[in-house]
């Protein structure tokens, strides 16, 4: 398994062609991964504090640091929501141990998606980010099947220094990441 950071290293050289730069320090790169497991639905508005609690547990699990409990900011009454309840989990990733987590998403996780052709190209922000939701956090290694009560969705979102789209999935295609075609 590649690493990603290597990866990146070896292929700026290709990044700064593809998007005609002169310098290697603008060449756009990655800032910061954040996965987020938001359980409103599953957890039933808070009651549950163990799903929170698991969620939580398997967040820090695939991605090697500690997740926090994120709370909801404001009451609503059509989904029975109270202002500071536990609402889900979240976790940002930077530095080496994002690197390791992309790592394991492109080489790992990704193939072990049920019928999978490619992430979408439409998953853009218009600012060069990128948002990916995986439907089964279970496609991670490190999660055991039989002590999960739940299955749970995963949004991954991933920051860059591109100015937009096109040159966020020039920089993304290099490292690797399976598009569809």
């Amino acid at each position: 398994m590649s690493s990603i950071k290597e990866l990146y290293i070896e292929s700026i050289p290709s990044i700064m062609t593809s998007l005609k730069l002169k310098n290697k320090m603008e060449v756009p790169k990655i800032v910061k991964v954040v996965l987020n497991m938001g359980l409103g639905k599953i957890s039933d508005a808070g009651k549950d504090t163990k799903i929170i609690d698991e969620a939580c547990n398997e967040l820090t699990l695939i991605a090697g640091q500690k997740a926090v409990v994120t709370k909801a900011k404001k009451s609503e009454a059509g989904f029975k929501l109270r202002e500071g309840y536990p609402i889900g989990s979240r976790v940002t990733l930077r530095g080496d141990r994002m690197y390791e987590f992309l790592s394991k998403l492109v080489n790992l996780a990704l193939p072990r998606v049920r019928d999978f052709r490619g992430i979408s190209n439409k998953a853009f922000d218009k600012s060069g980010n990128y948002n990916l939701g995986i439907q089964d956090h279970l496609v991670f290694p490190e999660i055991d099947p039989t002590k999960s009560t739940k299955v749970k969705g995963l949004n991954v979102t991933i920051v860059t220094t591109a100015e937009d789209d096109s040159k966020s999935k020039i920089l993304l295609e290099k490292l690797g990441f399976p598009f569809k075609r």
